[in-house]
């Protein structure tokens, strides 16, 4: 991941707090911060399809969060000194992550649509959508995954021999 061209070119990343049956992503965390770039983490909106990726100030941060019913580490919901991603000047890389996908870039989340609601809102961002890039293990890669209509494809899928 680290030595991947659009992460070395990139500035503004959003990447997911991995959860115990996920890539895990803390290493790429440290990195992010010890490249100089600016990293943003995801903070979802209970009861709905909405979700914010809201400014890290060092890895160290995560320390501070919140965690939520789901046992997701994020910053709780009266924090609002953190820069929110498209308020300032979007984002460059969004690693995602997913239950499974295929080679056609198709991703299955975990059925709320926050990933595919929030690229929206990136694509009506003056800086666009950004490169997304999923995180997997090769048993998640699939014939196909069902998709719905405001499903967005995945620009690469990174998994180990790929």
């Amino acid at each position: 991941v680290i030595h991947h061209p659009k992460y070395q070119e990139s500035k503004r990343i959003a990447i997911f707090l991995s959860m115990p049956d996920e890539i895990q992503t803390e290493e790429i965390i440290k990195d992010i911060f010890k490249q100089g770039k600016e990293c943003f983490i995801p903070r979802y909106k209970p009861d709905s399809n909405h979700m914010d990726m809201l400014k890290l100030s060092s890895a160290e941060d995560i320390s501070s969060l919140t965690l939520t019913s789901w046992n997701i580490l994020q910053p709780s919901d009266d924090d609002s000194a953190r820069e929110e991603a498209l308020a300032g000047g979007g984002l460059d890389l969004i690693f995602m992550p997913g239950l499974g996908f295929d080679k056609k870039g198709n991703r299955l989340g975990r059925g709320k649509g926050y990933y595919d609601t929030y690229l929206e809102r990136c694509m009506k961002h003056a800086s666009g959508k950004p490169y997304t890039i999923a995180l997997a293990f090769r048993e998640q890669i699939c014939e196909s995954v069902p998709v719905a209509e405001n499903d967005v494809q995945v620009d690469e899928i990174l998994y180990e021999d790929c």
